[in-house]
């Protein structure tokens, strides 16, 4: 059995060793305090975040994906980031992908000897035909999971960029990765709970991967998500306050621009901001790889 004591997610933490006689208000002012050094762990692995989001936002438009491979709260964190790119950024579900070890069942009910299984990792991003041109990103709290350990090797194999996502030093998953973020957060409030610290480092980190590669891919202008898919009744309004207020025009200018544009936001603004037809925004936009800024000037000088 091997001695994972040491781990920096499986130490036991002196700040907490008598919640368990804290009243209410203690217990949470306790979570609350350890939950400080989040933002501080993650800061420091930033150059490493860095190499995983320029390669990502360069390859993805010859074809690569994002890929999260975990196991646990770790693969739910990649399934529930993949999941939101498409409504959001208006890409489709195949560009950023969460896998986690067992499959769909394990979103909701633990599947712990998935995790176990390297080979699993192998087979499950077989599956995907990864190449060159693709992302695969391991995400393990504590920076061990064989299923992880699989999947970064297969993807080393075929040559696609790997970067590792752990909470513990020299982890293990970092050994097979060109990326490695390491976000110490240290003992857990409760020990090896690494829902808590762990779990929030990584959450942040996966946040910071996906939408600084939307912005560097032009699915941004200004704070906007502008390429968001308007698919149901609160994204609308969404996106037509996003018209109104970028472009400065008022409610029936917006749902003119809305409807002519065929709900594309982008186009919308585009057109708004230009007096361009659509069509003309459509090519300015091809011609700038879908970076509005960049459309709108080209159109307006």
């Amino acid at each position: 059995m091997q001695n994972i004591t040491k781990l920096n997610t499986e130490r036991r933490n002196p700040n907490t060793t008598k919640i368990d006689t804290y009243s209410t208000r203690e217990i949470l002012e306790t979570i609350n305090k350890e939950d400080e050094v989040i933002t501080g762990a993650v800061k420091k692995t930033i150059p490493e975040i860095e190499k995983i989001v320029d390669y990502a936002s360069e390859h993805i438009p010859q074809g690569g994906r994002i890929i999260y491979m975990g196991a646990g709260t770790s693969g739910r964190l990649g399934v529930l980031d993949a999941s939101e790119c498409p409504p959001t950024y208006g890409v489709s579900f195949e560009m950023v992908q969460g896998i986690i070890a067992g499959g769909f069942p394990a979103l909701l009910k633990a599947k712990e000897g998935a995790e176990d299984d390297a080979e699993l990792g192998r087979s499950d991003l077989k599956e995907l035909n990864i190449t060159i041109h693709d992302t695969v990103i391991g995400i393990a709290a504590s920076g061990r999971t064989p299923y992880v350990i699989g999947a970064l090797q297969y993807a080393n194999e075929v040559g696609a960029f790997t970067g590792a996502i752990s909470c513990v030093e020299d982890s293990e998953i970092s050994k097979h990765a060109k990326a490695r973020i390491e976000a110490i957060t240290g003992p857990e409030v409760i020990s090896g709970s690494t829902r808590m610290k762990a779990g929030t480092a990584q959450k942040l980190i996966l946040n910071m991967i996906s939408t600084s590669t939307m912005i560097k891919m032009g699915k941004v202008y200004s704070n906007y998500m502008v390429d968001l898919n308007p698919s149901n009744e609160k994204l609308v309004i969404r996106a037509k306050n996003m018209i109104k207020e970028v472009v400065g025009c008022d409610d029936e200018t917006c749902d003119r621009l809305f409807e002519d544009s065929k709900h594309n936001v982008k186009l919308a603004i585009c057109m708004g901001l230009t007096g361009h037809s659509i069509e003309e925004c459509m090519q300015a936009l091809t011609d700038n790889s879908g970076h509005l800024h960049l459309a709108i000037k080209s159109l307006n000088n």
